[in-house]
């Protein structure tokens, strides 16, 4: 697209660093009117010392980012519980709190800190969860995250993903002096690590099932290549560099194979890469654009953007035999990411109002719009399939989007420097 036309006006030289930071901060852009309201009481201090990380704030925001509570502003907290014993409910009830979680936080014994922090049932008048955790100074923001996953699951009953990762790319400069970035950071854009810095474009960053690599494409050596990289250790491999595309990786679900685009025999096509033997399967062989693969989730096959009906629509391809096109609302449905259960389609859907994200039922064909913006792309789906995350356009500069699977409460995270671009959500880490 054309930002990305833009990026790849940039001349070379690579630079590895894991110093540089580019945390982005999250700005709440639609709420949910339907949210279910939940008070998140500041845990009680008993350290005697100030804490590094205000561990309510934390879990407020991360249930605030899902789209399904609204938590209760501090200024109208009524008392500040930090225990479900010191709890008048009724009191509670009053405000309009459905849900309630107070916690405590103590020095360990052995170092660090001892947390507890209980989820009570307002309405039902029960203790639904708790738990005591240990962490030390640098681990009180992935507590608190963790705390929110366990809060989230036992109201809903799905998986939290607020342990998860991001990673995005980066472009700051402008004409001809443009630094590329790939980031990783925390699911809410905090903790931001750079995994690789060039003046030549990074594109395409994807997680492999076991969130311990990434496989992307750089144009360091002034074309396309793919890459692979292990996050541990900063080791990376070279897997292809042939003439022509190299885009698109895509790791299978058992993180053996490699799906991507390649123009190596001429059009845009479909292949498989086996990563222990490096041996290529072609998929598809058309005369028009094949590419942007996503895998099923049983790994029986994948979905593809191709533009061999005129314009670019997303299609099925079964591993066994046998390619469907999926799309039919519109003129252009692109960059196709199905959800963990297999039965939702998300993508990008070109509109009246330029290009937003939308999801399709598997099952029914339906199509709804999940966002207003004009200029979005490179939709990637959190693992419980929950949230979307997104690149588009705020004013001029390029930022990353969140919107619910439902569409009813959106975010943007923008960097504070920059354009932020292709971001791509981790799987679940533990």
């Amino acid at each position: 697209m054309r930002r990305v036309t833009t990026w790849m006006m940039a001349a070379a030289m690579l630079v590895v660093t894991s110093m540089a930071r580019a945390d982005l901060t999250i700005e709440i852009t639609k709420g949910n009117d339907s949210a279910t309201p939940i008070a998140v009481v500041p845990f009680e201090n008993l350290t005697g010392g100030s804490l590094p990380q205000d561990l309510a704030r934390v879990i407020s925001d991360d249930l605030a980012r899902s789209g399904q509570f609204e938590p209760i502003k501090r200024d109208n907290l009524i008392a500040l519980p930090g225990t479900t014993q010191d709890v008048f409910v009724n009191d509670w009830k009053r405000l309009g709190a459905s849900y309630l979680v107070v916690g405590q936080v103590k020095n360990a014994s052995s170092g660090g800190y001892s947390i507890q922090y209980e989820l009570m049932d307002v309405l039902g008048n029960k203790r639904m969860l708790g738990e005591v955790i240990t962490g030390s100074d640098g681990q009180l923001r992935s507590r608190a995250h963790y705390m929110s996953d366990e809060i989230f699951e036992e109201i809903t009953g799905i998986r939290g993903a607020f342990s998860t990762k991001i990673a995005y790319i980066t472009a700051n400069g402008v004409g001809d002096n443009i630094r590329f970035a790939l980031y990783v950071a925390d699911s809410d854009g905090h903790g931001s690590q750079e995994i690789l810095a060039s003046d030549e474009p990074i594109m395409s960053p994807a997680w492999s099932p076991d969130g311990k690599k990434l496989a992307y494409v750089s144009f360091e050596s002034e074309r396309p290549a793919i890459y692979v990289q292990e996050l541990g250790s900063g080791r990376r491999a070279k897997l292809t560099g042939f003439r022509g595309i190299n885009g698109a990786p895509a790791w299978s679900p058992d993180g053996r194979k490699l799906a991507m685009a390649l123009s190596k025999d001429g059009q845009p096509e479909i292949y498989v890469m086996d990563i222990a033997s490096r041996k290529f399967q072609r998929l598809t062989n058309n005369p028009a654009i094949d590419t942007e693969p996503d895998w099923l989730p049983d790994g029986s096959g994948m979905v593809f953007t191709s533009d061999r009906a005129g314009s670019p629509q997303i299609y099925r391809l079964d591993l066994s035999g046998g390619t469907e096109r999926v799309t039919f609302t519109g003129n252009y449905n692109s960059r196709g990411r199905v959800s963990p259960d297999g039965e939702t389609l998300f993508m990008i859907n070109r509109s009246g109002n330029g290009y937003q994200v939308a999801k399709q039922d598997l099952k029914s064909g339906r199509v709804t719009s999940l966002t207003d913006t004009q200029w979005d792309e490179s939709p990637s789906v959190a693992p419980n399939g929950t949230m979307v995350i997104y690149a588009t356009q705020q004013g001029t500069r390029g930022v990353l989007g969140e919107v619910s699977a439902d569409g009813r409460a959106q975010f943007s995270l923008p960097s504070p420097q920059g354009e932020v671009r292709e971001p791509a959500w981790s799987p679940f880490l533990n």
